[in-house]
């Protein structure tokens, strides 16, 4: 069914939006545009810190196409040059789509597709991640900088509709002049049906699963999903579970990144037994790690502006600890119900409920049921839902 056209505006293929897509263009014309082909080829992640290809089909099921890149620089870092695509223009004068959605306005694309768009008479949807919470905490002069970009330029004259993926978000758009009128909720989401799935085939072979993996069958697992940089903030749970000191539970971390070499140390130097640190894990494997979890902990930092890996272990029906900070504790997380939510950096905190959910089994269940209940609400679906909800209006 052709609920309309759309033209979505995103930087590079992300295995997270794929799903989306494809069920987005199963029920409106879409074509998605990307800036950059780098994830596809493989390209050097600055976060892990080594040569990253996504073992998942990125393109399979929906229409795309790359614009040129002439760029010269080789990361995607949320800079505004780090993508240059003329191409833009000829795709904008050419489009016969109603709607843009654009991921964002970070790069000159973004920028380009926006305004030119707009002053071509396109309907301009926006979709942020962005978090009050977050904004907040920045200096008062790149606060103000921003509202006149923002507040009294872009969302003013050139943005029809923000797209909000959580509360946090909402409020951003909030903060920054658009009014509750042309605000649309587009949950952020992994695709619950392919973990939920893996979640039933997995939890029949837990022991075997562990014993692959090289942890005890008896042990209980603390799992991290993340790069090893300093916006996870990796270094506060392995203090963490070091103050802890629970012989019965291992600690994994599953990920990469620049920070390992510190990680290690700590742990060398302060003899941290039954820690795994884990290397890269692509995404056909990843689930694994969730289904063998008996809590899952997000402790990131600034930057963290939703944080997707904790909809995957809540997917598994897993009791879940995170920061404060992190955009998405606020939505996901119900304190004291599925999890619990810390001051971020206060690794005392964050010692004190791991060592409540270890002691307490019952818990563990009802906290872990309790997540899998809330994720589902945050489905691809609702935000398809939604979205074609509003073409139907236009």
């Amino acid at each position: 069914m052709n609920n309309g056209r759309i033209d979505y505006f995103l930087s590079h293929p992300i295995q997270y939006f794929s799903p989306f897509f494809r069920e987005l263009g199963g029920k409106a014309d879409l074509t998605v545009h990307y800036y950059s082909d780098a994830s596809i080829k493989g390209y050097r992640d600055a976060g892990f810190g080594k040569e990253i290809k996504w073992d998942v089909p990125l393109l399979a099921g929906y229409n795309s196409v790359f614009l040129q890149n002439r760029s010269t620089h080789k990361n995607l870092d949320n800079r505004l040059f780090d993508v240059i695509n003329p191409g833009i223009w000829k795709v904008i004068r050419n489009s016969k789509s109603e709607v843009f959605i654009v991921h964002g306005w970070a790069y000159s694309t973004d920028i380009c597709a926006i305004i030119i768009g707009r002053l071509l008479g396109k309907r301009i949807w926006i979709r942020s991640e962005n978090p009050l919470n977050q904004e907040l905490k920045k200096s008062s002069i790149k606060i103000f900088v921003k509202k006149l970009f923002l507040k009294h330029f872009l969302f003013k004259y050139f943005v029809d509709r923000g797209l909000y993926i959580g509360s946090q978000s909402k409020e951003f758009f909030k903060y920054f002049g658009v009014r509750d009128e042309r605000l649309t909720f587009t949950p952020h989401a992994v695709d619950n049906g392919f973990f939920q799935e893996r979640h039933l085939e997995l939890k029949r072979n837990l022991p075997e699963i562990k014993s692959s993996l090289g942890i005890e069958s008896r042990k209980k697992v603390i799992l991290f999903s993340g790069k090893y940089i300093f916006k996870k903030r990796p270094m506060d749970l392995i203090r963490a579970f070091h103050m802890l000191n629970r012989p019965d539970a291992v600690l994994v971390m599953m990920g990469e990144g620049m920070l390992r070499g510190e990680m290690e140390g700590y742990i060398s130097d302060n003899d941290v037994d039954n820690v795994f640190l884990t290397g890269f894990v692509n995404q056909s494997e990843i689930s694994k790690y969730y289904a063998i979890c008996d809590v899952y902990v997000m402790c990131s930092g600034m930057g963290e502006t939703w944080g997707l890996a904790l909809n995957e272990a809540m997917n598994f029906s897993k009791p879940v600890i995170v920061s404060d900070t992190c955009g998405s504790s606020s939505d996901l997380v119900d304190h004291g119900e599925n999890g619990f939510v810390f001051k971020e950096g206060d690794v005392a905190e964050l010692a004190r409920y791991l060592g409540i959910l270890l002691d307490d089994e019952n818990l563990r269940g009802m906290a872990g049921e309790k997540s899998f209940r809330r994720v589902s609400k945050f489905s691809i679906h609702r935000t398809v839902d939604n979205l074609i909800s509003e073409l139907k209006q236009i």
